[in-house]
């Protein structure tokens, strides 16, 4: 381990020296070996951050591996990040490794003493934050990290990819104005993530462009899963007071694609317009096919992965990167029945479909 006893500054043999520790414990450590007790573990990582300690050359014995961390596995949508993924990793002669980090935002202590053993190229972790201490673990370890559609706004030193979220509920909700609709509610994802976030933004940036009033019970947040959205639309279009939206806006991936967005008793476009988000493969296939934003997710994860291999070869890099959305207008929106009119007896909800991740 000759390459590891060097970092510039210390020797792993004085940083063993320091804790009371052998040589041996150490390299366990370092490795994301289990056998070493919590305290003495804990010791070493303390010692190894305060002296800066970096990993420099990278063992033989490391496979050629991207590990790929989503906080759980279950919808197309992470289907056309994995693939992102694959694309690059495979013209790099490398496999990709999917983990669940079993926790909603950052990954837990569990997953990060996995992948010290597993050592792999680098990590691409999506919707996540990471702890100051994960952070400094993966980089004395030589490990990059690069992420996607981070959950909150990332340190400078943290590189992510992400997409234009704001253009994005912009584009769904003017397209709905345009179309005629003034009453637009809006189901975002949950309210301690960017992306809800900025896509809510652009939903009221245009209201207010246009001079509408925003019903603060037309504005849900989601949790972008299939069940939340659907209970958030069938939530907007029972409100009381025959007040629905003419267009809910479904700002969360699975609810516009996975389950009838509205009872039966109401038809797509005729009676309610629908605007969706991200686009995967199935919003052209549904009936009618869905008007939605397109979000790049293939090419986001591409990014992300390539970004990865450059800081793994110390290339420059921009740590942050926001690809375009657009607007997909297909089958799923069209003018209120009764040209617009913001009275109680339009049961034309007016919706934006702002996030569909």
């Amino acid at each position: 381990m000759r390459d590891d006893e060097e970092s510039g500054r210390v020797t792993l043999a004085q940083v063993a020296e320091q804790a009371g520790v052998s040589l041996s414990t150490v390299s366990k450590v370092l490795n994301g070996r289990q056998d070493v007790a919590a305290p003495t573990r804990l010791k070493v990582e303390r010692l190894l951050e305060a002296h800066a300690y970096r990993r420099t050359t990278r063992s033989a014995q490391e496979a050629p591996l991207i590990e790929l961390v989503f906080h759980e596995l279950d919808s197309i949508w992470a289907m056309e990040l994995i693939r992102g993924v694959e694309n690059v990793a495979k013209a790099h002669q490398a496999g990709v490794v999917l983990t669940e980090s079993g926790t909603r935002q950052a990954p837990g202590p569990d997953w990060i003493e996995g992948v010290l053993q597993r050592r792999p190229l680098g990590v691409v972790l999506v919707f996540s934050a990471l702890p100051a201490e994960v952070k400094e673990q993966l980089r004395s370890r030589a490990i990059p990290f690069v992420i996607i559609d981070p959950a909150g706004d990332p340190d400078p030193d943290v590189p992510s990819v992400g997409s234009a979220n704001w253009s994005g509920g912009l584009a769904a909700t003017r397209h709905l104005i345009e179309s005629g609709h003034r009453r637009i509610g809006i189901i975002t994802g949950p309210e301690d993530m960017l992306c809800s976030l900025a896509r809510l933004d652009g939903y009221r940036s245009a209201m207010s462009m246009a001079g509408l009033e925003i019903d603060p019970d037309l504005v849900l947040y989601g949790d972008f899963h299939v069940e939340g959205g659907y209970d958030g639309t069938m939530k907007l279009l029972s409100l009381p007071g025959h007040r629905p939206p003419s267009s809910p806006a479904a700002t969360s991936r699975p609810s516009a694609r996975s389950k009838p967005p509205v009872s039966a008793a109401l038809r797509v476009p005729h009676d309610l317009s629908v605007v969706g988000y991200d686009d995967v493969p199935v919003a052209r296939w549904s009936s009618p096919a869905l008007t939605t934003i397109h979000q790049p997710l293939r090419q986001m994860a591409e990014e992300a992965t390539q970004m990865l291999l450059r800081i793994r070869a110390q290339a420059p890099v921009t740590t942050r990167l926001e690809l375009a959305t657009s607007l997909v207008v297909r089958n799923s929106t069209a003018p209120p029945r009764d040209g617009g009119r913001d009275d109680d007896g339009g049961g034309e909800g007016d919706g934006d479909g702002s996030d569909g991740d």
